[in-house]
């Protein structure tokens, strides 16, 4: 049996080896998936995340045949505001705008993980509450300057210089920088029970 993770995100990879600490000899392997990340016209923000989990783990246990009774782990993040999804900012503008919104504004974010190995699939959504302080323009033209909101949903990463701007926050802070610790290790857990 293989662990995989279907993903290259380095936030990821250290959280899924904090999550499969107590299990003697856990190690994973990397894969990279390419999926469509379009939101559907019908959809709402929860669906969309759990489709992308679910797809991303699908993709990754396509890459991983080579594997031996590979089981797969997918993972999404995204920052909704207002029923509106902000996904990773296009430009240095959008992730301007986006910080915008954000300010003085309490918002939340949705990871969805699931666990396949192709005939079993396990999935939990984890939801967390986060408020930011009041942005001055001079903090978000420095933040966006640093280059670190580029890549990541709603702009900023709590885990770095974007935790300054965090005033609180209600539910799960590994979450917010990438993968619920607590759901994936009972995701772990299902599947290793699900194949003994």
């Amino acid at each position: 049996m293989t662990w995989v993770l279907a993903s290259t995100s380095p936030r990821r990879k250290e959280l899924l080896l904090q999550a499969g600490f107590s299990h003697p000899g856990f190690s994973f392997e990397l894969v990279a998936p390419d999926i469509d990340e379009t939101p559907q016209s019908t959809e709402t923000a929860t669906q969309y995340v759990s489709r992308l989990a679910l797809e991303k783990a699908q993709a990754g246990l396509a890459l991983s045949k080579h594997f031996f009774a590979p089981k797969v782990l997918g993972s999404d993040t995204i920052v909704v505001l207002n029923d509106q999804i902000l996904g990773k900012p296009v430009d240095q503008d959008d992730a301007k705008r986006m910080l915008r919104l954000l300010s003085g504004q309490t918002h939340e974010v949705m990871t969805a993980v699931a666990l396949t190995d192709g005939e079993q699939t396990f999935s939990r959504l984890c939801r967390t509450q986060v408020t930011f302080c009041d942005l001055s323009v001079a903090d978000i033209e420095a933040y966006v300057a640093s280059g670190e909101p580029m890549d990541k949903a709603g702009a900023y990463g709590i885990q770095a210089l974007g935790g300054c701007f965090v005033k609180s926050i209600i539910g799960s802070y590994s979450a917010v920088v990438g993968l619920p610790l607590v759901d994936t290790r009972e995701l772990l857990a299902c599947m290793m029970q699900y194949s003994q």
